[in-house]
Formats: structure tokens, sequence, C-alpha cells
């Protein structure tokens, strides 16, 4: 699985680092960053946060 977060768009919200800690974490900007390598038994939870982001700025493929 491969995810990117939008810089443009994302607004630091958090969401996504609630749904999945494992994968995303926020800047000292305190703007979304995802790890590089999602593991496959996390995929459903990244959804997840993807679809909950408020700014749709999270592409989960």
């Amino acid at each position: 699985m491969r995810v990117t977060v939008d810089d443009e768009r994302c607004r630091g919200h958090g969401v996504c680092c609630s749904a999945c800690p494992e994968v995303f974490t926020l800047t000292d900007d305190g703007y979304a960053v995802a790890k590089a390598e999602i593991p496959a038994e996390l995929a459903e939870r990244v959804r997840s946060a993807a679809e909950s982001c408020p700014e749709r700025a999270i592409t989960a493929q």
C-alpha cells in the first residue's frame, strides 16, 4: 500500500494520527506525514484514516 499526504491540503487536524498512529505522525510544524512502508495488516486502518480526513489530504492506494 502506498500513502501520500498532500501538504497543500493538510491542516494538521490529527485525525489520521488518532486513527492509525503506527503510520501517521505530525511534524514539528503540525502537519501529517505517513511512513514510507505500510504493513498489510494496517491497510484497513489507513484507508479509514484517509476517509476520515476532514481536508481529504490523504490518498491511500
